[in-house]
C-alpha cells in the first residue's frame, strides 16, 4: 500500500511539461485578447488579432501574432514579447477566419483559436459576449 501511495504521488508530481507550457500560453493569450478587446471598446477602434504568416517569420519578422488597429505599444507596456509566443514551438490557427475580430462592438461573434504544442492542444473560444477562455474540448469545424 505504501508503494502504491508513493507511486501515485510521484505520478501527480511529474506532469507533462509541454501541457504546462501550452496552458500558460493559452492563459496569456486569453488575457491579451481580452485586453485588446477592452482597448477596442474603450477607444472605439476596429481591432483584430492576426497570426503572422510563415513567410513573414521566415523573412526575419520576429512576430508570431499582432493586434491590428491598436495604437503602437498599447499592449506592450513593459512586455517586449507581446507579439511572440513564450515557447517558440507553439503553433496556432484561427478556425473559420483569417483573423479574430475584437471590437469595438460589445458583441463580436463566436470565435475560436487553437494552440498546439506537439500533440497537446488548447482551444480558446468566445461566444461573442463572454470573454475568451480555454474551452474544454475542440469542436469540429463546419
Amino acid at each position: 500500500m505504501l508503494i502504491a501511495m508513493v507511486s501515485g504521488m510521484a505520478s501527480l508530481a511529474l506532469r507533462d511539461g509541454s501541457a504546462d507550457r501550452l496552458e500558460r500560453e493559452a492563459l496569456r493569450l486569453s488575457a491579451l485578447l481580452e485586453a485588446g478587446r477592452a482597448e477596442a471598446r474603450a477607444n472605439g477602434l476596429a481591432v483584430r488579432f492576426e497570426l503572422a504568416s510563415a513567410e513573414a517569420r521566415q523573412g526575419g519578422d520576429d512576430v508570431d501574432f499582432r493586434f491590428v488597429g491598436l495604437p503602437p505599444g498599447a499592449l506592450q507596456e513593459g512586455n517586449a514579447s507581446a507579439g511572440r509566443w513564450l515557447d517558440r514551438e507553439v503553433q496556432a490557427r484561427i478556425e473559420g477566419a483569417r483573423a479574430l475580430r475584437l471590437g469595438p462592438e460589445p458583441l463580436i461573434g463566436a470565435q475560436r483559436i487553437v494552440l498546439s504544442l506537439g500533440p497537446q492542444q488548447r482551444v480558446l473560444a468566445t461566444d461573442g459576449l463572454s470573454p475568451f477562455a480555454v474551452a474544454d474540448t475542440p469542436m469540429p469545424t463546419p
